[in-house]
């Protein structure tokens, strides 16, 4: 069976993992819609995309470069320097965690209109954003140990699952919209969770032998890779978090429940290209760290193609059935099927142009990616701006895909300039036997 075979099959598998949970997510959230309204709906999406975007940066960066060092440590056998990484990454998660519940409410009265309704349900959401940035370490750290589906499962099933019963508890017991008492209840399963699964984690850890000295360089190092990431990692997996707290002010609450489903749906389509990359990560740091840049370049264009052909399947289902999805919200969501279709074919673009910012940092150069985010977020804000006004949805979704493949595009030229390496999917046909 070749790589790309292989590499197919497992993000497929662990695709259709995310599709069962992401079921237990539509309910919910259609749930909300039709019970509580689309304002409610649209106050639940705010937390948690606020949730997600504090809970990338309580770990301070460490958790997306957890994967790099767990692998290395363990192809080393360097137990004890992985104890030393995790210590500061679960000890930062705690810090900040608590920095933030008590004293970041005062951050919403930037945020308008929407910071009004945020500040009533900040504590619930800071639980929230504690125990999802501690499943970040979690997972990351066990893609690393090659142990992916005990890093992904807890969050792709019982994360969602944990959210409906506490929706279907919250309503069977009181009336009319209660959605701070459900907030409630969802932080305090999932932080019980997914300190669960850190108990894995530790399991996971103990197995490598811990008799190697440690570096006290390598903390330096840490955080050189560590604070660039962070921006990475919140420009581009939580690119739609950002994008909704922007749009806050420029939709009203219906549209902005409608392309907050949109862009849950893109994310859970999204995920299926990020498990293309995750599994072939330890692979690609043990051919980057024994300098084989035959094997490197053979493992970057399999992770390529078969994302690129994944993300277009993805966009083509997502064309076809993605109205259908959203009548599950009410007859009023169908208007974000089209806007859905043109962000998911965005998910093509960045596909196709690889991972470059992985790229740049294994060739020791992290910060390279950093001007590209920026150009990205940039041409984000002005389109919204533009288009939103005058066009909705629809100029949302536009903006949102120019910003995705201009930053794309010029992640792929620094990576091709600095690094000298081609990432993209082109490549791999330029090496491909005639």
């Amino acid at each position: 069976m070749s790589i790309a075979t292989k590499l197919a099959s497992k993000s497929v598998f662990m695709f259709a993992l995310r599709i069962f949970g992401a079921g237990f997510v539509f309910v919910v959230q259609a749930a909300i819609a039709r019970v509580w309204g689309a304002e409610a709906l649209g106050d639940y999406l705010l937390v948690i995309a606020a949730a997600n975007l504090l809970a990338v940066g309580m770990p301070l960066g460490f958790q997306t470069v957890g994967t790099y060092f767990a692998a290395e440590y363990r192809a080393r056998g360097e137990g004890r320097q992985l104890r030393r990484f995790l210590l500061q990454a679960y000890g930062q998660v705690a810090a900040v965690g608590i920095a933030v519940a008590l004293a970041g409410w005062p951050v919403t009265y930037l945020m308008g209109d929407s910071g009004a309704d945020l500040r009533l349900l900040w504590l619930p959401t800071s639980v929230i954003a504690i125990a999802t940035a501690v499943s970040y370490v979690n997972a990351t750290t066990l893609v690393g140990l090659k142990r992916p589906l005990a890093g992904y499962v807890p969050d792709m099933i019982f994360r969602p699952a944990l959210m409906l019963g506490g929706f279907a508890v919250v309503a069977a017991v009181t009336q009319g919209p209660q959605l701070l008492p459900m907030l409630w209840l969802v932080a305090l399963l999932l932080l019980a969770l997914f300190v669960g699964q850190f108990a894995f984690v530790v399991r996971a850890v103990r197995v490598i032998p811990a008799d190697d000295t440690p570096r006290p360089s390598e903390q330096r190092r840490w955080w050189r890779f560590a604070a660039p990431w962070v921006l990475i990692v919140l420009a581009s997996d939580y690119f739609f978090d950002i994008n909704l707290l922007l749009l806050a002010d420029l939709l009203d609450r219906g549209d902005l429940a409608i392309f907050g489903v949109s862009t849950r749906i893109f994310a859970l389509v999204s995920f299926g290209v990020v498990a293309v990359y995750s599994l072939t990560l330890p692979d690609m740091f043990e051919a980057e760290a024994k300098s084989d840049r035959s094997a490197f370049e053979s493992r970057v264009g399999e992770a390529n193609l078969v994302a690129t052909l994944l993300a277009l399947g993805l966009f083509l289902g997502v064309l076809i059935f993605g109205r259908f999805i959203l009548m599950l919200f009410g007859d009023d969501f169908t208007a974000g099927a089209l806007p859905m279709a043109i962000l998911c074919l965005a998910l093509v673009v960045r596909a196709m142009f690889g991972p470059a910012s992985l790229v740049l940092s294994m060739h020791d150069q992290p910060y390279a990616s950093l001007p590209s985010i920026l150009l990205g977020v940039v041409v984000l804000v002005a389109g919204n701006y533009l288009l939103v006004p005058a066009h909705g949805l629809m100029g949302a979704a536009v903006s949102a895909f120019v910003a995705i493949s201009v930053w794309s595009v010029s992640l792929w030229l620094t990576a091709l300039v600095k690094a000298k390496v081609d990432v993209s999917i082109f490549n791999r046909f330029r090496a491909a036997p005639a």
